[in-house]
């Protein structure tokens, strides 16, 4: 098959960085025999400008040129981030600028000389990253969103939240909404039924947290007249008040067990009857329920019933807390700000680059709600253009910021780990995050699969040196839940 300028439409494009003519050619007839186009350079020079000109998808580089070390050629691509899988080619007494190489973010590496079967499984191993990649970005692409019904922010964990609303908003399933407190669990039933066929029906809410448990059952069903002391008229309850539309039961853990029989009949049949009545009354509505509990544990605790639970529990929801949604917090303390400097009429249009660490720096316990009060704060107190740290509550104003790790108020500060260690901690980390698919989770980072196969062997042998004399505040060496031992 004839080599060319990559004039390829639909084919793969392959560059080859090689000043041996002898080994250029024999890896020309090795690409010969794969469904791509390729082209060959010689130089450091010639193979960037080729670069910018054909926009390969593999290169395949020779780290010793007549001009330059190939190395320079890695660094062009990291510094365009280029989406572009680097193999280097190396002879056997230069591994250690392979490894050099692999560091610096070269998909893989072949060792001179190289066999015809050996070429043609890394370069495919190469083809298979860029194709996985092409998907990822194409899928990102089409799911972005920078916010949805009142929640903002484009972090990956909340894209999965906008899906799972946009799904079943349409449907008439029961949501099951958790998260800790301050997450938006108001906003997401508001979401659900603002994009559900009964958007012009009611949203009717049930604080089941703020309302005495002696009056909860009048709340939810109503009452006649008579039917206890005060009850001097008939009352509509909230399951009447939202018939066609959506009844949203808010921290429905703090229910009384006495009513949650009486919910799972309402649920079961849409049957209820008003405290005091006799007559069985009939209401459409479609069902949300939130918790800052753990559902489960209060079933097993015997707080929450079991039958109900799985009646409630159709499809599930649960909101991120702050701290896991990367640059969110930004974004929603901007559009804060923007929002009550218009209210109190102050000048305040953005945040000192200080003060943004420290935001990205904080675990946010008391999550969005707490964010949102510490911005009211200082737009209420002060007025000027830019906040400044001084400006900041002494819980934010008083932390050290190094842009790594998240600082709670009490959580103490661990040592520094090792870079091997931090290293291994990301890498199991995106493991996990993979559901153990390594060669997945190599293509998130950007790394070959002999990669992390390479450094976990690495690991294995350091480990046991390491946790004999670990220090004290690394306790069991757990990072995010993980075991070290």
């Amino acid at each position: 098959m004839p080599m060319n300028e990559l004039d390829g439409i639909s084919r793969p494009k392959v560059l080859l960085v090689e000043d041996d003519a002898i080994l250029a050619q024999a890896y020309l007839e090795y690409l010969g025999k794969e469904p791509c186009d390729a082209a060959h350079r010689a130089t450091v020079s010639s193979a960037i400008e080729a670069i910018a000109v054909l926009h390969p998808e593999v290169v395949l580089l020779d780290l010793l040129l007549p001009d330059s070390s190939g190395l320079d050629v890695l660094q062009y691509i990291h510094d365009q981030t280029l989406p572009i899988s680097v193999i280097v080619m190396t002879s056997e007494g230069s591994i250690d600028n392979a490894v050099e190489a692999m560091r610096a973010g070269a998909f893989d590496f072949l060792v001179k000389p190289v066999s015809a079967a050996r070429f043609a499984a890394t370069f495919k191993n190469a083809l298979e990253r860029q194709s996985l990649r092409r998907k990822v970005d194409a899928y990102e692409g089409a799911f972005t969103q920078t916010g949805c019904c009142g929640f903002i922010g484009a972090s990956l964990v909340m894209q999965s939240v906008y899906r799972v609303i946009a799904s079943v908003s349409v449907s008439n399933a029961t949501v099951f909404i958790t998260g800790e407190s301050g997450t938006g669990k108001e906003i997401c039933a508001a979401a659900v039924h603002s994009q559900s066929p009964r958007r012009d029906g009611p949203l009717v809410v049930v604080n089941c947290a703020a309302i005495p448990k002696e009056l909860m059952e009048s709340e939810i069903f109503g009452h006649v007249r008579g039917a206890f002391t005060g009850a001097t008229s008939n009352r509509k309850g909230a399951a009447a008040q939202a018939d066609g539309g959506t009844l949203f039961f808010d921290e429905i853990a703090e229910m009384d067990l006495g009513l949650q029989a009486k919910l799972l009949r309402f649920v079961q049949t849409g049957v209820y009857q008003r405290v005091g009545d006799d007559r069985a009354e009939k209401a459409n509505v479609r069902l949300v329920c939130a918790t800052n509990r753990d559902p489960l544990k209060e079933v097993e605790s015997g707080r929450f019933r079991e039958d109900l639970y799985y009646r409630l529990h159709v499809v599930p929801i649960e909101l991120p807390p702050l701290r896991t949604r990367d640059n969110d917090v930004i974004a929603i303390a901007s559009h804060m700000l923007t929002k009550f400097a218009q209210e109190e009429s102050k000048r305040f249009t953005s945040f000192s680059t200080e003060v943004e660490a420290l935001f990205r720096a904080y675990a946010w316990p008391g999550n969005v709600r707490q964010l949102q009060n510490t911005i009211r704060n200082i737009v209420v107190l002060y007025d000027s253009a830019v906040v400044t740290r001084e400006m900041l509550p002494a819980t934010l104003r008083d932390l050290p910021v190094d842009g790594t790790v998240a600082i709670s108020d009490n959580a103490p500060m661990r040592p520094i780990a090792p870079l091997w260690l931090t290293e291994k901690r990301a890498i199991e980390e995106a493991i996990r995050h993979c559901n153990g698919n390594i060669p997945k989770a190599a293509d998130l980072l950007a790394i070959s699969n002999s990669t992390i196969y390479r450094k976990r062997r690495d690991w294995a042998a350091r480990e046991e040196e390491f946790w004999t004399s670990v220090p004290p505040a690394y306790g069991d060496g757990s990072a995010g839940g993980m075991s070290n031992k």
